[in-house]
């Protein structure tokens, strides 16, 4: 039967008005954040979230733990640097701004390429093969160095051929912007992908892989087309990388930034879409400035990735969702209390277990420096009974007020959730 009338589906206003902030945000940060350290840190934020959102699509669409992901945007980003340095050669006619693309498609190339053996398996061995994969691909830059450049990598020159309209990529803020499109146009791709019905299949392989194979679908295949697209955007970011960077070590493909994609995708939260994100975020965040205020970063970084799988396993993304959740049924207002005292305690208890850590870490490494070392701005004496005596005491004092808040918030939790359910299936019997 044919339709007499044309019907309007009405656009989705809150997600144009999520998408219109977004590129709002990537347009005016550069403009509110001037200093060379804060467009830096911006430009290092726009390629850690292509890199993070790449990782997700393994880890938190179809439930792939891969240990090797910097082996993608790394090859990536050796592919840009030659491309990079063959366009000032002038044996490319490609401009500047398509080199992230030639960083996807190596990218791609070599997820077609690894990912036939790595997606055979699911699990735990699928996790086995792709830390296989990374240690291979990092011994072989070793090895190689006609094209990985030995320990001291490949450099190159991103100011090539004549200004277009008085963009030479020189500028640092210039550079920024390149990547802000970037960013922007491969975090719609990523979630655009999310909605097709390969994201949606690679959705149900992650959940019940048995009753996608029940149905009639290769879970291998649709893993392996995944991989291949993770791989593609991986090496969009190395590529970027490349560009900003300027020159491409062994690094890049290592365990640490596989490790480190792992850590901040879960930190941010793996199972929402804007989780990576918010991992990317703070992934640059803890390797500039967490870096340069204290040399013991990696043992605070452990520490919160502890405590985030012991409290928050969904990550912060979960957290957000969960006080939304709570929000939109007007039940916030109850537990704001309890979240200023987790809060006030937590600190402490940071700030107590940090001094300890600053004081181990000079007595251990900078004895010779003398007995004080300086924290947040106080001078404390290693040597003296009474800093340990207090530190521990805060310490412990804290984290016992923390425990004892933390159960009674949990009760509380528990009991809205309880409610909230009831309020939701008393609107679904109206």
């Amino acid at each position: 039967m044919s339709k007499t009338h044309y019907e309007f589906k009405p656009w989705n206003v809150g997600r144009w008005i999520v998408w219109s902030l977004f590129a709002i945000v990537l347009a005016v940060a550069p403009l509110l954040f001037t200093s060379n350290l804060s467009v830096t840190m911006l430009t290092q934020m726009g390629i850690a979230i292509i890199a993070c959102l790449s990782y997700n699509i393994l880890l938190g669409q179809g439930g792939m733990l891969s240990f090797g992901h910097a082996v993608y945007t790394g090859l990536g980003s050796y592919v840009a640097i030659h491309a990079l340095n063959a366009v000032s050669d002038g044996q490319w006619p490609i401009p500047v701004s398509l080199i992230p693309v030639v960083g996807g498609f190596a990218g791609l190339f070599f997820a077609v390429l690894f990912g036939y053996v790595t997606t055979k398996k699911a699990g735990t061995p699928f996790a086995m093969i792709t830390l296989g994969m990374a240690e291979l691909v990092f011994a072989m830059s070793l090895m190689f160095s006609d094209f990985f450049g030995g320990e001291a990598g490949v450099s190159g020159n991103r100011v090539v051929g004549e200004p277009f309209m008085g963009i030479t990529f020189g500028p640092p803020v210039q550079v920024y912007y390149l990547i802000a499109v970037y960013t922007f146009v491969c975090v719609a791709l990523m979630f655009a992908f999310t909605r097709t019905p390969l994201g949606r299949i690679l959705n149900a392989v992650r959940d019940n892989p048995e009753r996608v194979e029940f149905i009639g679908y290769n879970t291998q295949k649709v893993r392996y087309l995944a991989f291949m697209i993770a791989g593609f955007f991986a090496g969009i970011a190395g590529g970027l990388g490349a560009i900003n960077f300027e020159i491409v070590t062994a690094e890049v493909v290592g365990a640490a930034r596989s490790g480190g994609y792992l850590l901040f995708t879960f930190l941010g939260g793996a199972t929402f879409f804007f989780g990576p994100i918010i991992g990317g975020v703070l992934m640059v965040l803890a390797a500039v400035l967490l870096s340069e205020l204290t040399k013991a970063w990696l043992l605070y970084l452990g520490l919160i990735f502890l405590f985030m799988v012991m409290y928050a396993p969904g990550g912060i993304a979960s957290l957000i969702m969960m006080n939304l959740r709570v929000a939109s049924f007007g039940r916030l207002r109850e537990i704001w209390v309890s979240y200023v005292v987790l809060g006030v305690a937590a600190v402490l208890v940071l700030l107590g277990a940090g001094s300890m850590v600053e004081m181990i870490y000079h007595l251990q490494l900078n004895a010779a420096l003398g007995d004080t070392v300086k924290y947040l701005g106080v001078e404390l004496d290693t040597r003296a009974g009474t800093t340990w005596f207090g530190a521990v005491f805060v310490t412990l004092t804290c984290l016992g007020v923390f425990e004892i808040a933390r159960r009674q918030f949990a009760a509380q939790w528990s009991a809205i959730q309880t409610d909230i359910e009831k309020e939701i299936k008393r609107r679904e019997t109206e």
